[in-house]
């Protein structure tokens, strides 16, 4: 699952690391980019509404195959580079990433124990930073020398074949399917009333709705934004590599802490807070400040907004009814996806209007500092453990 998540996540990261190469050859301007994330945001959030049934029926390990591959083909529509062609790429990429998670998810919750639950999913979802920094790394290079056509058609074909590769486990991991689920239009909203109708569900789809618009928006303008205050491509795609990289063992010791330590809404609180912090101070950066500095920011930013996962993910799980996990986990990150959708849209809207990079991600942290705000003034109720009912 974690090789999985890796994938989809290079797949869906590429055209923004990449995007000064793709912008300079399409001559379309950089808010152009906001739209073609939000294309993606949009499509995920159809799609984790209406996973869970898919899910049931041909099984996590199935659906992580149908999520590759319906990577590798958007990533391939991209190398078209027509206006039609990006469209269908950010639509295919954004249905395809959204089943990833919730399909590792439900598979994980089945074998792993109730007690390390948010350290497991923490270290499953080191996977997207992993994603991130293997996009950073090597997207730029590779566009340098060859160009950014030949780099989505590599990342597609890695895809593929991981998604062969996958095939022999399916037996193992696919043994609680039920082929006669079906699939009704009455999934989306029974998914979403599950989440809005039970308080703790609902204060975790408010806090990923915070947490993944800035990551969103980072992931989507950071290497754009650093290139306007006097960085190459390639040294910004370093930059976003060192900073992604801050995010695997931030993850993991927030899974941790998390397991043993502090409580999931304190956890939360603390990191919803330094992401609205860090993202304000990242909006100040100009081309006199060290790189050191710069840096230092960006893995504060990294740390918190690329690092919330495990701890949402697995409070999301243990609130879940038995059987739904990939579903109820699907309804959760859809609010995630409103604020992937949204929040980036913003970004662009500001950036055409202003021309100010930095104004963007001041605004897109405050929902993050309203609900770290909230979390530290007013207890969120506890989510229900599964196992009181074992």
């Amino acid at each position: 699952m974690f090789l999985q998540q890796t994938f989809v996540a290079l797949g869906r990261a590429l055209p923004a690391v990449i995007a000064p190469a793709i912008l300079t050859d399409l001559r379309i301007d950089a808010a152009w980019v906001g739209v073609y994330f939000g294309l993606t945001a949009a499509a995920s959030l159809v799609a984790q509404l209406g996973c869970g049934s898919f899910i049931v029926r041909h099984g996590a390990l199935r659906m992580s195959q149908v999520s590759l591959v319906m990577l590798a083909v958007g990533t391939a529509l991209a190398a078209l580079g027509t206006p039609l062609a990006l469209v269908l790429s950010a639509i295919v990429c954004g249905a395809g990433g959204a089943v990833s998670t919730p399909a590792s998810s439900h598979l994980l919750s089945r074998v792993s124990s109730p007690r390390y639950l948010p350290l497991v999913f923490s270290i499953k979802q080191t996977a997207v930073p992993a994603g991130l920094l293997l996009a950073g790394a090597f997207g730029p290079l590779l566009t340098e020398w060859k160009d950014w056509r030949f780099t989505m058609l590599l990342s597609s074909a890695a895809c593929v074949v991981f998604a062969l590769m996958l095939q022999p486990l399916r037996a193992t991991f696919d043994d609680d399917r039920v082929p006669t689920r079906a699939f009704r239009l009455s999934d989306f909203k029974a998914t979403l009333i599950s989440v809005v109708a039970t308080p703790g569900l609902r204060a975790l789809s408010f806090a990923c709705l915070a947490f993944n618009g800035v990551q969103a928006t980072m992931t989507t303008y950071f290497v754009v934004y650093l290139t306007t205050i006097g960085y190459t491509p390639v040294a910004a795609g370093f930059v976003f590599s060192v900073a992604v990289a801050v995010a695997v063992p931030g993850r993991i010791v927030w899974g941790w802490l998390g397991s043993s330590y502090v409580t999931p809404r304190m956890m939360m609180a603390g990191l919803a807070l330094g992401l609205a912090g860090s993202a304000a101070l990242l909006a100040l950066c100009d081309a006199g400040w060290p790189t050191l500095l710069v840096g230092l920011i960006a893995c504060v930013l990294s740390a918190t907004a690329l690092s919330w996962h495990g701890i949402v993910l697995a409070e999301t799980a243990r609130a879940a009814p038995e059987g739904m996990r990939g579903g109820i986990t699907g309804g959760v990150l859809s609010f995630g996806q409103v604020g992937a959708l949204s929040l980036p849209l913003a970004y662009s809207a500001l950036l055409d209007l202003t021309g100010s990079y930095g104004a963007g991600f001041v605004v897109c942290g405050i929902p993050a500092l309203l609900v770290g705000v909230q979390l530290l003034r007013r207890r969120t109720p506890a989510p229900i453990d599964p196992r009181a009912n074992s």
